[in-house]
């Protein structure tokens, strides 16, 4: 196959792939608050959550993305609804409003933190307004949502909820030419256990870390390593992505999608500081 021929596309999400959980507080009055909802995990996570019954209020800078996930959980037919506010997670006023948004919908129990970005350079040449910008989206916002949310989910009739940090194989181990993003997901360890801590039992911390989903970020990142390294795109997946996997294929944005569910719902009540580590063989079978 030809790398004109390689297809990097997301397959379409359907019902038929999403992890749907018998769950009592899944229900319209609770609400989870889903960012970087536009596109990717993130879009994926939204419908899932809808598709499971919950109130879903997503967030992200595009709105016509948003639209699209909106679209598609009305395609999918999902039993819970799905909303969006347009906001700026470098914002920290945006961010209380993003959250107070969610709150008005109904109980907000739930946060998904997914919004991510990279950026591919060797760190002496890395631009520090990347780093910057990296370390706001992925890092200090969850940070703030979290700030933000914790008050609303202990403030529910028994103060059960989750906060979900979207982390890694990157938060585990590190690559060459990743700094920023690296270091913001071995920061989310922190953050997941520091929740964790505070949860007092009911209000849990977790977070997720997946091998290589195929995403719009994920596609501009084989562009951008191939340009890097001068191999072909197909390269940059079969040889530098799934070289060092034993699962030889890539994952969807869907199968995230279904941890977060699977880690929200009470199936994961024992899930608290620690990650769900779904990686088809990266981090612990290394050669």
């Amino acid at each position: 196959m030809s790398d004109e021929e390689f297809d990097l596309a997301a397959p379409e999400l359907t019902p038929d792939d999403f992890l749907i959980l018998p769950e009592d507080r899944f229900t319209t009055g609770n609400v989870a608050l889903v960012t970087g909802a536009a596109s990717g995990i993130g879009q994926a996570t939204a419908v899932v959550l809808a598709a499971n019954g919950l109130a879903v209020v997503g967030t992200d800078m595009d709105e016509e993305g948003l639209a699209e996930t909106a679209a598609i959980a009305e395609d999918c037919d999902v039993p819970g609804r799905f909303t969006h506010v347009v906001g700026n997670l470098t914002d920290d006023d945006d961010i209380e409003r993003i959250v107070a948004a969610a709150a008005d919908e109904g109980e907000l129990r739930y946060l998904a933190n997914i919004a991510g970005l990279q950026h591919i350079a060797p760190i002496p040449e890395f631009p520090p307004e990347r780093y910057d910008l990296l370390h706001d989206v992925m890092l200090r916002a969850p940070f703030m949502l979290a700030k933000y949310t914790m008050p609303h989910i202990r403030a529910t009739d028994d103060g059960v909820g989750a906060i979900g940090n979207m982390s890694s194989i990157h938060g585990q181990y590190a690559t060459k030419d990743k700094a920023a993003y690296i270091t913001m997901k071995h920061g989310l360890t922190g953050l997941t256990r520091s929740i964790a801590a505070e949860g007092e039992g009911t209000l849990r911390g977790f977070s997720v870390s997946a091998g290589y989903v195929l995403t719009p970020l994920m596609v501009d990142q084989i562009e951008d390593t191939a340009r890097e390294r001068g191999i072909s795109e197909r390269e940059v997946v079969e040889d530098v992505m799934l070289g060092q996997a034993r699962t030889k294929t890539m994952m969807a944005p869907v199968d995230v999608a279904n941890l977060f569910a699977f880690g929200f719902s009470g199936f994961g009540r024992h899930l608290n500081g620690a990650d769900l580590l779904w990686d088809g063989g990266y981090v612990h079978t290394y050669e």
